[in-house]
């Protein structure tokens, strides 16, 4: 128990499962969460680093996923968080089930508050901590056939702004937005938008690259990451472009189809 302890959430694959390895590399103790039982199959991967590895297989876009969360914590003061967990949606908004877009916002926002807030109390209280936010350059462009997941990483790039400010008297406590673009995880395939111009493009950045990116940023404290020169490039336009402008564009990579039609990807 003198090791240092850190919670990542979406761990099982992708950037998740890429902070967790490096937070072992770096003699964390984990408790690694997923809402799938592949979580405990990339248990092993972090223990060959001579860590202990708790696991939970929960739904984090309900409080109780949440809550047993905490639990499995045990009270365990939380050194760093890496709150990664999140869920896409493609196809355009008026044809997708309200339980599928409820999901959505209910992992990348009700559930990611709800863990920031439980956690984020102790750090503040003991003026220590650091919090990795996975957020996302989605978050500065309207996600034409992607709107809602889009929504919510914009809300989410606020909030941990805003929230920063708040808690700005505690000196110890860092949070970091981590802003990838595209990933090559199974995002795309989760969120049914393989048959996309994004979904299909073979350019996309590697999880392990943007873990890194995310890790070193948080270790030094840094408000914001984006993770990938070409996403810098395109965070930057998207500040000083029009609405309308960036929603066509987004519409070319995320419309369905258009892995047939427009290799383009950004």
């Amino acid at each position: 128990m003198n090791n240092p302890f850190a919670i990542v959430t979406g761990a099982s694959t992708g950037i998740g499962f890429e902070l967790a390895s490096i937070a072992a590399e770096n003699g964390y103790d984990l408790l690694v969460v997923a809402d799938e039982d592949l979580i405990e199959a990339a248990a092993q991967d972090f223990r060959r680093h001579g860590v202990a590895v708790d696991t939970l297989q929960a739904d984090l876009s309900t409080l109780q996923g949440v809550d047993a969360l905490f639990a499995a914590a045990g009270g365990r003061c939380v050194d760093v968080l890496c709150a990664n967990a999140g869920r896409g949606l493609g196809h355009g908004f008026l044809e997708q089930d309200v339980a599928d877009w409820r999901r959505v916002i209910d992992t990348n926002i009700t559930g990611t508050l709800y863990l920031l807030q439980g956690v984020l109390n102790d750090m503040v209280a003991r003026n220590d901590g650091k919090v990795l936010i996975t957020g996302s350059i989605a978050g500065f462009i309207p996600g034409s056939f992607q709107a809602v997941y889009n929504g919510t990483k914009a809300f989410v790039d606020s909030f941990a702004d805003a929230l920063r400010d708040e808690i700005r008297q505690a000196k110890g406590v860092t949070i970091t937005t981590l802003m990838p673009g595209p990933v090559e995880t199974e995002f795309f395939d989760r969120a049914h938008m393989l048959d996309t111009s994004v979904g299909a493009a073979d350019n996309k950045s590697d999880p392990a690259d943007v873990a890194r990116n995310g890790w070193s940023a948080m270790m030094k404290g840094d408000a914001h990451i984006v993770s990938g020169w070409k996403n810098k490039i395109q965070a930057a336009l998207a500040h000083v472009s029009p609405a309308a402008i960036l929603a066509e564009r987004h519409r070319k990579m995320a419309e369905p189809g258009t892995a047939e039609k427009d290799g383009d990807s950004a």
